[in-house]
């Protein structure tokens, strides 16, 4: 695919996001051309808010095919340094695999930001509407947003940046719109400063922010750990709070409680996250009976030290329940050589279940050590948490009384 930028090095202001139109015969003028006009016109007027130089990237709009390119690196790379993404809402977008994708790409970034220490309502996300999308066509990821349309003008909140652009009579609410929304990137560029992202080698195997088709609704995050007042002797407090959700195993890098932080990257998957307390939850998700949702365990090894943890973490083996991932995040000056020792046997121990195939997720080689492979890691944990979910929950056939399947009993039951 080739992407259109002005011309030159540095981070794109904006990348303009948007899923493309088929034409309805190879005849007919690309129906995509109001989305590069709308695009010009946001270069244009941020040019002059702005001291970007002659030749400066103003923004970043994918358009179409292009031989001989590697079109995902350069979504990758714009989706990494660009200053704000622009969805550009319409009834097509949300279906699209890319446009959800290129979402998921930069939410990680503010997710990043946020769990660094980075203000937790700042958003470098500004929805644009192409097409007005009735709310509950919109998935988590949008709905959190809560932007308010109506600040760009009362028409295109009604009719989106295509109705403005066909109806002549209102002309004049486009140019207003349009203005607003390049004043609205520039302020959130300049006020949420976001690091530049990850540019991933396999762009195409990035999950979508709109969820997979038919996934189920909703994702258990709890927690297994210690808090400040049951440490055991020797242990450093800072990681820890009041309660087991408040560990925060990658502190000072991360300012956040990681189950926080966990809801964060599986909400980038159009899930409704539930984030608990093992201990206090333990008879709902290890109950008797079919699961309720797929859903993670963050593990705090020094937890095990205590025989109520592993307890807990014994039955949730024994009893087979691989839509939990278990996942180990770990310090790398979590202990020393001796407690190391002990701490890995009985993990190992509590674990064991775990090594067999079909038996569920577990983190191996001793636990994940930084916030980053944190991440990464989660992308497969709460996949196969979701395919044994699938595989385990109960289905719910039609009601209403059993009727037997029609039985041809010669040519004439066929009506000729």
């Amino acid at each position: 695919m080739r992407g259109d930028a002005a011309g030159g090095g540095g981070s794109p202001y904006f990348f303009l996001s948007y899923a493309h139109t088929p034409r309805n015969d190879a005849g007919d003028t690309d129906p995509n051309v109001w989305v590069k006009k709308l695009y010009d016109g946001l270069c244009a007027h941020i040019m002059q808010m702005t001291d970007l130089p002659r030749g400066a990237r103003a923004g970043f709009l994918d358009q179409g095919m292009a031989v001989g390119t590697r079109w995902t690196d350069e979504l990758s790379e714009n989706l990494a340094r660009c200053k704000v993404f622009v969805p550009l809402y319409s009834p097509r977008y949300f279906i699209s695999e890319q446009c959800g994708r290129e979402w998921w790409a930069f939410s990680q970034r503010q997710i990043s930001h946020r769990a660094r220490g980075g203000a937790a309502r700042e958003h470098a996300i500004i929805p644009a509407l192409w097409v007005p999308v009735e709310p509950v066509q919109l998935p988590y990821a949008a709905r959190d947003l809560q932007f308010n349309h109506v600040s760009f003008g009362q028409d295109y909140a009604e009719e989106g940046f295509y109705g403005l652009t066909k109806l002549r009579y209102l002309r004049d609410e486009y140019e207003r719109a349009l203005y607003r929304l390049a004043k609205q990137i520039v302020h959130v560029a300049r006020v949420t400063e976001l690091d530049e992202g990850r540019m991933y080698d396999e762009y195409e195997s990035l999950p979508s922010a709109f969820g997979a088709s038919g996934h189920p609704p909703e994702f258990d995050i709890t927690v297994l750990a210690c808090t400040r007042s049951d440490l055991p002797p020797g242990r450093e407090p800072d990681c820890y709070g009041p309660l087991p959700r408040d560990w925060n195993p990658y502190h000072p890098a991360s300012a956040r409680p990681l189950g926080e932080h966990a809801a964060d990257l599986v909400r980038t998957m159009d899930y409704k996250v539930n984030i608990g307390d093992f201990e206090k939850d333990a008879d709902r998700l290890l109950g008797p009976g079919p699961p309720r949702a797929p859903g993670l365990l963050l593990l705090d090894r020094w937890a095990l030290g205590s025989a109520r943890g592993r307890e807990l973490l014994e039955r949730l083996c024994e009893e087979q329940r691989p839509w939990i991932s278990v996942m180990i995040p770990r310090c790398e000056d979590d202990a020393g050589p001796a407690r190391e020792k002990r701490l890995t046997a009985l993990t190992e121990r509590a674990l064991a279940a775990r090594m067999t195939e079909g038996s569920g997720h577990r983190t191996l080689n001793g636990g994940i050590r930084t916030l980053d492979a944190f991440g990464n890691e989660l992308q497969t944990a709460v996949k196969q948490a979701v395919a044994s979910y699938e595989a385990h929950a109960r289905t719910y056939p039609p009601t209403g009384p059993r009727m037997a399947p029609p039985r041809l009993r010669g040519p004439g039951d066929l009506g000729g």
